[in-house]
């Protein structure tokens, strides 16, 4: 799909975000269209997590704009947040809780209609290989199930905006190939934003990446482009960011 056929999802404009004396992002711009997958990199303590908490109505920026499919996040929060979906880097999850019940605390947070509740339980344990774990206690899990349950609470109510903070952490390499099989997936219908630290798993699942380094976003480009110019990721990351 063509930048000028797909719907625009996403639009950030002139980011910055300052704590005191110190900017931690300044002047970020981010477009996102459906069907597009952008990976977010970055060095630690560039900036990604506070970029993303405040593309997710998590943290007011200091200046600039935010819209999701349109809507201003800043003037309607609740309206723009129905089409998002989020998975911090450490997941919400109450431990205390069975798959089942949190799953549909999540479900009737979003207002999923009565009706479809089941389905749609069904379908997204069925989409994060949860399908018998329903029943277990969340705080009993594995590292890598709970990060499970925290992606099948930020797409449960079909968002067309998803960002994910490192959502293969804790994950083995089988479950790894599961979860970027699903991000994949998710691409197709909707718009998602995928931050890791993890170089091929930006090559394998993303359309677009943008590098940040102290707070500004230094690379933007398709994978395309840069594979078309024979520059690996790895080099560009190394290069924009040891200086």
């Amino acid at each position: 799909m063509t930048d000028e056929m797909a719907a625009l999802t996403l639009s950030a404009q002139n980011l910055c975000r300052s704590y005191g004396h110190h900017t931690a992002v300044q002047n970020v711009n981010v477009e996102l269209r459906r069907g597009e997958v952008l990976g977010l990199l970055g060095p630690n303590g560039a900036g990604k997590t506070t970029t993303m908490r405040m593309l997710t109505g998590n943290l007011a920026p200091s200046t600039g704009s935010i819209e999701i499919c349109g809507i201003d996040l800043l003037d309607k929060p609740r309206e723009a947040k129905l089409h998002l979906g989020y998975l911090p880097e450490i997941p919400p999850l109450y431990h205390d809780m069975t798959v089942d019940e949190y799953l549909l605390l999540a479900a009737r947070l979003h207002r999923i209609n009565k009706q479809a509740l089941q389905t749609v339980l069904d379908n997204v344990k069925q989409r994060c290989g949860l399908e018998v774990q329903g029943r277990h206690v969340i705080g009993a899990l594995s590292k890598g199930y709970q990060q499970r349950v925290g992606i099948a609470q930020a797409i449960i109510h079909s968002p067309d905006v998803i960002i994910l903070d490192e959502p293969t952490v804790g994950l083995d390499p089988n479950q790894m190939r599961e979860i970027r099989s699903l991000i994949r997936e998710l691409g197709v219908s909707s718009s998602v934003i995928l931050s890791t630290h993890i170089l091929s798993e930006v090559e394998s699942v993303c359309d677009r990446v943008q590098i940040m380094h102290k707070g500004c976003v230094v690379f933007d480009q398709t994978m395309a482009e840069l594979q078309h110019q024979g520059t690996s990721l790895e080099v560009v990351f190394t290069q924009l960011t040891q200086r």
